[in-house]
């Protein structure tokens, strides 16, 4: 963490004051696999408390969440716990897609990100924002900025003026090869202004 950090501040004043004033951020680690890969489905387009109470709900329900018990799980059982119904179509698909092996997330440590990224984006309703967060968060990837996210992009355009995609693109490849560590810093800085943390 301490190279990210002399870097960043090196090459960046506005990293280097959010890190000066708020402090570092905390760097989350999830375990690896299906249920993690849940988890990020849930977490597309609602707030981080609402997909956690729903993967909790799931998690009580059920006592475990495996691809089996996802794909036998019924609609209904699914809705009680929280799940919309499009998000019902992606969890099954990607407890299909574990069972046929066509995504073995135990290989992962062996395959490239480009090859992961390609496994991913077969799942429905998975996209660059959940394929990023899983790589930043389950396999800690170094070099990713989810430039999808609201919050990232909220505080880009607020702090850097910047507008379009391809100008937050710009700003974040200063930041190689540390955008993950980035990437959290700024959301470090978008949680403390709005008081969440």
């Amino acid at each position: 963490m301490q190279q990210a950090i002399t870097f960043l501040s090196s090459k960046d004043e506005i990293l280097k004051n959010i890190l000066e004033k708020f402090g570092n951020p905390i760097i989350q680690k999830r375990q690896e696999g299906f249920a993690s890969m849940c988890h990020i489905i849930l977490e597309q387009q609602v707030s981080i408390a609402s997909a956690k109470a729903c993967y909790i709900k799931i998690e009580n329900y059920f006592r475990s969440i495996s691809p089996e018990i996802i794909i036998n799980a019924s609609n209904e059982e699914l809705r009680s716990c929280g799940v919309s119904r499009q998000k019902i179509i992606y969890l099954k698909d990607l407890a299909s897609k574990v069972i046929s092996k066509e995504i073995d997330f135990d290989t992962y440590a062996t395959k490239s990100e480009e090859q992961i990224r390609k496994e991913l984006i077969t799942i429905k309703g998975v996209g660059n924002w959940s394929i990023e967060v899983y790589l930043m968060f389950c396999l800690q990837s170094s070099d990713i900025i989810p430039l999808g996210d609201i919050a990232i992009k909220n505080t880009l355009k607020e702090l850097y003026n910047c507008q379009t995609y391809e100008e937050m693109e710009q700003v974040s490849n200063h930041w190689k090869p540390y955008r993950t560590f980035a990437s959290f810093v700024i959301w470090h800085y978008y949680l403390k202004k709005r008081g969440k943390i």
